[in-house]
């Protein structure tokens, strides 16, 4: 199977997406349409996040196996550290291998129940994304992702400090690393040289959720950590009442800041999906990223 280091070596400019796996039936038709619906588009590669309670980590590891065999696409599993013993670990691993899956992000992951709140090793498991990669890599040849943090991962000292965890699982055998949401091309932009600043050149790639309602412009500000910028609070915030007008502009407004990026040498967009597809395709063709074939 392909990796995605090897389809981000495209000649141009491309874009991957990240879906979750379905929780019921109905979830599962909204799935599996967006999957149909953006896999002629040709993304890069498809990413699906993962549960650690067995029935989510059960449907993540169907789903990834779905697209593996059933789609022209090239899968990422996720992978994470809560509630897992290292033995656990080893046994997803496994199936993801026996899945033929070849690429996994290997995230710490956020506490249960509260993303902001402690972290509780499990007893015989890990404590940091750079120990999962390392398990990852001495258990086969996977090409491995992990997870960046443009204003610092909330329990960092600093974002500085950030950056030394973050080259830490570069140096345990990590290839790429995809960034957490953001506002504005800038604040990845500045991120993205920082990194490349203290030698690093692995690629960085930035992660992107189309801003369609005030809901998912929640999202990103409990997600990122960051608070709106004025700028953009005086773009959306007027228009919360209004669905068709809210959803326009945060189209605009993720457009014109995907514009940037690739103006600046972005070579990958990441873009959170939701299971929807039609936000993500409206963007990537404004973009120009879809192949003519397509």
């Amino acid at each position: 199977m392909t990796t995605v280091t090897e389809r981000l070596r495209a000649d141009r400019p491309v874009f991957s997406v990240e879906f979750m796996p379905p929780r019921d039936e109905a979830d599962e038709r909204r799935l599996w349409r967006a999957v149909r619906e953006l896999e002629g588009l040709d993304p890069a590669f498809v990413s699906v996040t993962y549960g650690a309670g067995g029935s989510s980590r059960d449907r993540t590891i169907r789903t990834t196996g779905r697209i593996a065999t059933e789609t022209t696409m090239v899968p990422m599993a996720h992978l994470t550290a809560v509630d897992h013993s290292v033995t656990e670990l080893r046994n997803v691993i496994g199936w993801y291998a026996a899945h033929g899956i070849r690429n996994i992000l290997a995230l710490r992951g956020d506490p249960p129940g509260d993303p902001n709140g402690t972290w509780v090793q499990h007893p015989q498991g890990l404590n940091y994304a750079e120990e999962l990669v390392t398990l990852i890599r001495d258990l086969g040849d996977f090409c491995v992702g992990v997870a960046a943090f443009p204003y610092g991962h909330p329990s960092a000292e600093s974002p500085e400090r950030d950056i030394d965890f973050l080259l830490r699982k570069f140096a345990a055998g990590a290839d790429f690393a995809i960034a957490q949401l953001f506002f504005e091309a800038e604040d990845f932009l500045r991120f993205r040289d920082l990194v490349a600043a203290r030698g690093c050149d692995n690629l960085v790639i930035p992660g992107i959720m189309p801003l369609t309602t005030p809901k998912m412009l929640a999202k990103t500000v409990e997600l990122s950590g960051a608070q709106l910028p004025a700028g953009l609070a005086a773009r959306l915030q007027p228009l919360v009442d209004d669905p068709k007008a809210f959803r326009a502009e945060g189209i605009d407004v993720i457009t014109e800041t995907s514009e940037r990026l690739l103006a600046e040498g972005v070579t990958d967009l990441h873009f959170y999906t939701f299971n929807q597809s039609r936000a993500t395709r409206e963007v990537v063709n404004r973009l120009g990223l879809v192949p003519a074939r397509a």
